[in-house]
């Protein structure tokens, strides 16, 4: 049985990936795949007691990262490893691409020292796609502003969303193969659409 595939989606809080989430799953699962869906952080008991932690309690930026790492390492070796290597397909809301743009881009960390953990924890392993939903700073803030109740993430300054952005995008620019960027302003439909034209690539 031949390895399953890995995608992520990603974009700042606001961008509208997850109302995404379940269409990639229901196209590839209509397609005969078996398709693993997570979240991070999260996506193990441990993984989701760590995201309570981190997206509600105050801690310096150095501690975010190393719990994101820590939760990380738990997702790879008790669900997406094991999952993808039994041939299914794992669909995760966020990876390592976060990391960069929210603990790099908004929080000011050095990208060297989320590099030395990233190699660390995934020892060469990647997604291969990513969707990265764009949207202009604006669009996020009123987006999140009509949404549920804010985490400590989703309650960071305008500008700190504009940095997490502009590192996404320099993401993108540094792995075009990888890493497809979709304009979210558009319809749902329009950008279902483009989705179905990358996942048919990767299938």
């Amino acid at each position: 049985m031949s390895p399953g595939k890995f995608i992520t989606l990603e974009g700042v809080d606001g961008a509208g990936k997850s109302t995404h989430l379940g269409f990639v799953a229901d196209w590839l699962r209509a397609r005969g795949r078996e398709v693993v869906v997570t979240r991070e952080p999260g996506g193990t008991p441990l993984g989701e007691t760590l995201r309570e932690l981190l997206l509600h309690q105050h801690m310096a930026p150095d501690t975010e990262l190393l719990l994101m790492f820590a939760a990380r390492q738990e997702h790879l070796a008790g669900l997406i490893l094991p999952a993808l290597a039994r041939g299914a397909w794992v669909v995760s809301d966020r990876f390592t691409d976060a990391s960069y743009a929210y603990q790099c881009g908004g929080r000011g960390i050095g990208a060297g020292r989320i590099a030395a953990l990233e190699a660390w924890v995934q020892r060469g392993f990647g997604p291969d796609l990513t969707l990265l939903f764009d949207v202009p700073p604006e669009v996020a803030e009123a987006r999140r502003s009509a949404a549920r109740s804010a985490d400590r993430f989703e309650r960071e300054a305008d500008s700190f969303f504009s940095r997490v952005r502009n590192a996404y995008l320099e993401r993108a620019r540094a792995e075009p193969a990888r890493i497809r960027v979709l304009d979210a302003r558009r319809s749902i439909a329009e950008l279902q659409a483009e989705i179905a034209g990358l996942l048919g690539e990767l299938a």
